[in-house]
């Protein structure tokens, strides 16, 4: 037995390693920078964690959300690991002045782009031996850094004082587009990259075009009632989320709500309960579910179009991780593409919001906190016109984007094939449950042979809809 295979056998407690994940972490030993795309439930974490124990110095781990880092925090001290700390916003003043002063006795950290940018830290890891860095989530740096959080454009910056260290870019998907822009951000050169393929046979993939907002929810709550979970709802609405609860709890199912506006330790509870099994659904906004390890989640349903397929991808992804059948629903109709780009592109700034905010007067510009954030990057890196030109362009590729799943659902073509091929892969094998265009028993796959999966119901909800939609 060699040494990576009793490290993974007495500290993780795996008895073979999964398909590529041997191969990774043979190129971080070696010092090599790493671009790893493997789909969720293929064990992305241990891919930093043991290799961590056969390196000397620490591991930076760079994550898109504190309840990721929370979650990989906790995971890290059940299997005994003390020398772990996330620097967060999260933490009181006094804990991250603590946490800093004593940087050197850890062995992971984990940070956000944002709190990267803190000179203080950025100074205490530059002291320390780094073993390599990680970004987690490394899709986030194209979506996201474009859109609504710059910090992750300005990792380069902070690489520059630690690129000593190699660095390993972990995601569950990414187009050749998005792999180009982890590798400039985070300034590799020559990577090795490895690929797997993003099919997740053991999920079906169901899409219904729908003619109003009250079929949507009928069939969506019906759908919920008559079958079994555990499952994510997810929709675009705060006050959907809220809603699809409350009727949910009267019929009896375990449910709770979960966006952004709610409390971030709500938020930790809710994700803790449905992880322990305490609840069976949660319908929630996007803001849920990364980073999320519950393997049994059975069902992941959209009431809407998601911004790209990309993201479609990421929330689907979060189903059957232990290899047992699941199915992927979304209801849709015409108006929701334009509800998609309206939500896409609800912060970001137009061409007078540039206009004016390039002027020297800039309090008098009323903008919203996150196209400020926006703006303050890209004025000190573009002019007026490159940044008008930008957001044009950006503007145009989400509405591509968006139009693109709204054709791949609406076509006649298999939706497994499409969603593959947008990620330029050939599928291999169909399941038999491959998808509503294709072949899909629901009653087999629901295990719902005694009893219809749909039955009629006259709900008591019809008369309140028209408040929310």
């Amino acid at each position: 037995m060699d040494e990576l295979q009793h490290i993974l056998q007495t500290r993780f407690g795996y008895k073979d390693f999964r398909e590529g994940q041997r191969e990774i972490i043979e190129k971080v030993l070696a010092g090599e920078d790493v671009v790893a795309i493997l789909p969720t439930g293929m064990g992305k974490s241990l891919l930093f964690q043991l290799p961590a124990y056969l390196k000397n110095g620490a591991v930076l781990i760079v994550s898109p959300l504190l309840s990721l880092m929370q979650d990989q925090v906790e995971q890290l001290k059940m299997m005994g690991e003390k020398r772990v700390v996330a620097i967060n916003s999260f933490l009181s003043f006094e804990q991250r002045e603590k946490a800093l002063s004593g940087l050197q006795n850890y062995k992971f950290i984990f940070t956000s782009p944002e709190m990267l940018q803190n000179e203080r830290f950025q100074r205490r890891l530059a002291s320390l031996n780094l073993a390599f860095i990680v970004a987690d989530e490394a899709h986030c740096i194209s979506q996201w850094g474009f859109d609504f959080r710059p910090d992750y454009l300005r990792i380069s910056e902070s690489l520059k004082s630690l690129r000593k260290a190699n660095v390993l870019a972990l995601t569950a998907t990414a187009t050749k587009e998005v792999v180009k822009d982890i590798k400039t951000t985070l300034l590799m050169e020559q990577p090795f990259e490895y690929i797997h393929s993003l099919d997740r046979p053991y999920i079906a993939y169901e899409a219904h075009e729908v003619e109003s907002q009250k079929e949507k929810v009928e069939w969506i709550l019906n759908r919920i009632t008559s079958t079994t979970g555990p499952g994510i709802l997810y929709s675009q609405s705060r006050k959907k989320t809220e809603f699809y609860t409350e009727e949910l709890q009267k019929k009896g199912i375990r449910v709770a709500y979960y966006h952004s506006k709610m409390d971030q330790d709500d938020r930790i509870l809710i994700q803790q309960q449905f992880q322990q099994g305490h609840l069976d659904w949660i319908c929630a906004t996007n803001a849920f579910g990364m980073g999320i390890h519950k393997d049994n989640i059975r069902q992941i349903i959209h009431d809407h179009i998601p911004t790209s397929v990309a993201n479609y991808m990421q929330e689907v992804g979060r189903a059957g991780r232990d290899g047992k059948q699941s199915i992927a629903s979304i209801l849709y109709m015409l108006s929701d593409v334009e509800q998609a780009y309206f939500v896409a592109m609800q912060d970001f700034p137009d061409e007078q919001d540039i206009i004016l905010a390039y002027q020297t007067n800039e309090n008098q510009v009323q903008l919203s906190e996150t196209t400020e954030r926006i703006l303050d990057y890209w004025k000190m890196v573009l002019s007026t016109e490159e940044t008008i030109e930008l957001f044009k362009n950006i503007r145009q590729k989400k509405w591509i984007e968006i139009q693109s799943l709204y054709t791949l659902l609406q076509n006649e073509n298999c939706i497994r094939e499409q969603v593959i091929a947008y990620f330029d892969q050939k599928l291999i094998d169909k399941p038999l449950n491959c998808c509503s265009k294709c072949s899909l028993n629901l009653q087999e796959l629901f295990h719902l042979h005694d009893k219809p999966l749909i039955h009629a119901t006259v709900l008591d909800w019809k008369s309140r809809l028209g408040s929310i939609l």
